[in-house]
């Protein structure tokens, strides 16, 4: 088991907060590493990352689109091809979207995966903003 932990990882909390005074970081490890990798994944968009600038997905060329079907497959697509790149721990069970608060510029991307060394289900919904300025 120890392994899997160690396969599964650290690293630094998402967002950077300091613990004991400023003398340490927050870190994050496992599972919670893993969420905070996928919401930083789907939170850049390519180019932004110093150093790996093929790092993220195209969300930015996305944010005004018109909600449609073909926008709908376009924005999984691009999901699902980030996530196998850029997160190889897990593997993608389902990809949808909740469009119940669409008429406020948002829709939920819902992710259902499985972690590959421990087989451990787990989701995670990220809420995408259509409209630039209502990003919260």
């Amino acid at each position: 088991m120890a392994e899997d932990q160690q396969f599964l990882g650290t690293g630094w909390g998402f967002p950077i907060t300091f613990e004991h005074q400023g003398r340490s970081l927050r870190m994050a490890s496992a599972e919670d590493d893993i969420r905070q990798s996928l919401h930083i994944l789907l939170s850049t968009g390519v180019g932004e990352r110093v150093l790996r600038p093929t790092f993220g997905w195209k969300r930015d060329a996305l944010v005004f689109e018109p909600l449609s079907t073909s926008f709908a497959t376009y924005l999984k697509r691009e999901i699902e091809t980030a996530i196998l790149f850029f997160e190889p721990r897990i593997e993608l069970n389902t990809l949808s979207f909740d469009r119940a608060a669409e008429g406020e510029g948002r829709i939920d991307i819902r992710l259902d995966y499985t972690i590959r060394t421990t087989n451990t289900r787990s989701n995670l919904v990220y809420p995408f903003y259509l409209d630039e300025a209502t990003n919260a």
